[in-house]
C-alpha cells in the first residue's frame, strides 16, 4: 500500500490535470486496488467522506479474502467498521 506522501511525489499535473485533491488521487487508487475503474467516482466520494483508517482496514479485509464479489464486501465491512466506531462513542 502507498502511502500518502508516495501517492503526492508520483504526481504529475500535465498527466493527471483533473485529480487536484489528496481525496480524488486516494478514490482512484482504491477504485485501481478494487479493479473497478468505471466506478472511480464512488470511489472519490468514498475516500472524501469517510476516514482513511475505515477504508484502510476494509481494503485490507477484502484483500485478505477469496471471494468473488470484492466490491460488495468492502462496502459491507466499511458499513460494519463505520457502526463500530459510532457505538463506542
Amino acid at each position: 500500500m502507498q502511502s500518502v506522501g508516495k501517492i503526492l511525489k508520483n504526481f504529475n499535473p500535465t498527466k493527471d490535470k483533473y485529480i487536484s485533491r489528496d481525496f480524488q488521487s486516494y478514490g482512484i487508487w482504491l477504485a485501481e486496488e478494487m479493479e473497478d475503474y468505471k466506478n472511480r467516482g464512488m470511489w472519490i466520494k468514498l475516500a472524501k467522506t469517510n476516514h482513511r483508517a475505515i477504508l484502510e482496514r476494509a481494503l485490507s479485509f477484502v484483500k485478505d479474502s477469496t471471494v468473488d464479489n470484492k466490491i460488495a464486501l468492502f462496502l459491507w465491512k466499511m458499513k460494519q467498521l463505520k457502526n463500530e466506531k459510532n457505538n463506542t462513542k
